[in-house]
C-alpha cells in the first residue's frame, strides 16, 4: 500500500533522514570528485558508481556500446572518430518480483564526465583534491554535476533510512559524453531503458529548466602558404585567415540573436542566448615561418525549434562567403569537420503531473510558494528523453558556481536541499511503501 506524499509525518521523516546521512553524503561526494573523469578517462568514476550501487543492493547493468550501434538512434551525432564506444552504468531498484509495482517509474540520470581543468596554477586548490571552504565544496565536477548525481543516490538512501521504499521502478543512470555529444544518454535509450519520467539534477540553482538551447560543434581546417617571416608578403598565414573566418561567425552569431532569439517565446527576454565560441585553436610549426595550417574548434548555440541541418547550412554559407572575400582563401577554401554536438534545443512540455510533483516537493523544502523556472543558454541530456521518446524530462538541482572554470564549487546547503527535494519528489511521483510491508 502506498502512502500519501502530503502526510506531514512522511515529509518530516524523509527530511530528517536526509540530514542524518548528509555527513556521509558529503564524504561520498568528495571521494567522487577526487576521481578525474575527463573524456576518455571515465572508467574509474563508472567503477565507483557501480560499486556504490551494488553495495546498496541495486541490480547493476554495466555495458559498453560500440558507437556504430548507436548511429540509427534519434539524436545521434558523430564525433569525427574521437569516440569509438560508450560505457554506461545503470542501477535498477524495483518492488519485489512477487509484487505488482503500484507507482510510476522514474529515471534518475546524471553525467560523470567533466571538462579539462586548464592551467593548474590558476586554481586556489587542486581540482581533484576537493576542499570545503565557507560551505562550498571546490573541485572539478563537484558542481557539474557530481553533486546532483550524489544527491539523487542519497535521496533514495534517505527514503530507506526513514523506513520507506519507492513504490515504482527506479533506474539510476551514470552516463558519459554529456559534455561532448550526449552519446551516453543515447546508449541507455538504445539499451531499452524507459520510464514514466526522467529527472536530471544539473546545477540549476533550484529552478526548473523550461527551455534549453541546442548546439553544433565543428572544426575549421584552414591552410596557408608558408614562407619565411622576412618575406611575409610572399605567403599567407593560416592563423590570420582563420581569424577572418571567426570574425564572420561572430557576425552571424549577432544576427541570430538580434533577429531570431528576440522573437522566440522562451528566449525573447534572455540577453544573448545564442553563443558562438572558438574554444580551441592549434596551428603553425615554427615561429619564424608563416603558419601553413590552423585548426579551430567551434561551438554555436541553437534555439529550440531550429532545424539542425538548416543552421548547419547557414554556417557553411557564412564560411564560404567570408572565404570568398579573403585574397588567399577564395582560391584555397577551408574545410569543415563536424566534431561533436548536433543537438536540438528542447522545451519541457506536456509534463503537468511531474511538474506538479516537483513543485510540491520544492515548496515543501524551501517554503517558497511556487517553483521558479529558467531558460538555459546551455544544453543537457533532457532532450533525448523528452524530444525523441516522449518521456517528460525534468532538470533541477543545486547551486554551483564557476562550472567549466577555475575553482568550480557547489553550495553544500543547496545540495542538502536538493537531496530533500528529490526524495520528496520520488515519494510524490513513484509513491512510497513501508519497508515492513
Amino acid at each position: 500500500m502506498t502512502l500519501s506524499p502530503d502526510d506531514p509525518s512522511l515529509r518530516d521523516a524523509i527530511i530528517s533522514a536526509v540530514a542524518d546521512g548528509f555527513d556521509r553524503q558529503t564524504r561520498f561526494l568528495a571521494d567522487f570528485t577526487r576521481i578525474p573523469s575527463r573524456r576518455g578517462q571515465e572508467d574509474a568514476a563508472l567503477d565507483f558508481m557501480a560499486g556504490a550501487l551494488r553495495a546498496r543492493g541495486w541490480q547493476v547493468d554495466d555495458w559498453t556500446a560500440p558507437i556504430d550501434t548507436l548511429r540509427d538512434e534519434p539524436g545521434f551525432c558523430d564525433c569525427a572518430g574521437e569516440v569509438d564506444s560508450v560505457r554506461s552504468v545503470v542501477g535498477t531498484l524495483a518492488p519485489d518480483s512477487s509484487e505488482i509495482p503500484e507507482g510510476r517509474s522514474l529515471i534518475l540520470q546524471g553525467h560523470l564526465d567533466v571538462v579539462p581543468e586548464g592551467p593548474l596554477g590558476m586554481w586556489k586548490s587542486p581540482p581533484y583534491s576537493p576542499e570545503t571552504r565557507d560551505g562550498w565544496m571546490y573541485g572539478r565536477g563537484a558542481g557539474d554535476m557530481k553533486a546532483g548525481k550524489v544527491a539523487a543516490l542519497f535521496a533514495v538512501d534517505a527514503l530507506r533510512r526513514a523506513g520507506y521504499a519507492p513504490a515504482g521502478r527506479l533506474h539510476y543512470q551514470s552516463v558519459i559524453e554529456e559534455e561532448s555529444s550526449g552519446l551516453g544518454a543515447l546508449a541507455t535509450l538504445a539499451r531499452g531503458y524507459r520510464a514514466d519520467c526522467a529527472f536530471i539534477p544539473e546545477p540549476t540553482a533550484h529552478r526548473l529548466v523550461r527551455a534549453q538551447v541546442g548546439a553544433i560543434w565543428f572544426r575549421l581546417k584552414v591552410r596557408g602558404r608558408p614562407a619565411h617571416v622576412a618575406y611575409a608578403g610572399t605567403g599567407s598565414s593560416a592563423i590570420t585567415a582563420a581569424m577572418h573566418l571567426v570574425t564572420a561567425l561572430q557576425k552571424m552569431e549577432s544576427h541570430w540573436n538580434d533577429e531570431d532569439a528576440t522573437r522566440h517565446p522562451h528566449y525573447k527576454g534572455v540577453n544573448h542566448p545564442l553563443n558562438f565560441n572558438a574554444g580551441k585553436i592549434a596551428g603553425g610549426d615554427w615561429t619564424s615561418s608563416l603558419p601553413a595550417w590552423c585548426d579551430v574548434d567551434c561551438r554555436m548555440g541553437l534555439l529550440p525549434g531550429d532545424v539542425v541541418s538548416e543552421r548547419r547550412a547557414q554556417i557553411i554559407a557564412t564560411i564560404k562567403e567570408a572565404a570568398a572575400a579573403h585574397p588567399f582563401l577564395r582560391d584555397n577554401p577551408p574545410e569543415i569537420e563536424w566534431t561533436g554536438f548536433m543537438a536540438d534545443g528542447y522545451v519541457l512540455e506536456n509534463a503537468a503531473e511531474p511538474e506538479s510533483a516537483l513543485a510540491g516537493a520544492h515548496c515543501a523544502v524551501t517554503g517558497e510558494s511556487a517553483l521558479p523556472e529558467d531558460s538555459w543558454t546551455a544544453l543537457t541530456d533532457t532532450r533525448f528523453y523528452g524530444l525523441y521518446h516522449g518521456i517528460p524530462s525534468l532538470c533541477y538541482g543545486p547551486i554551483a558556481d564557476s562550472i567549466h572554470g577555475f575553482d568550480e564549487k557547489v553550495d553544500l546547503a543547496s545540495v542538502q536541499r536538493t537531496t530533500e527535494v528529490i526524495a520528496l519528489f520520488i515519494a510524490r511521483w513513484c509513491g512510497v511503501r513501508r519497508l515492513d510491508g
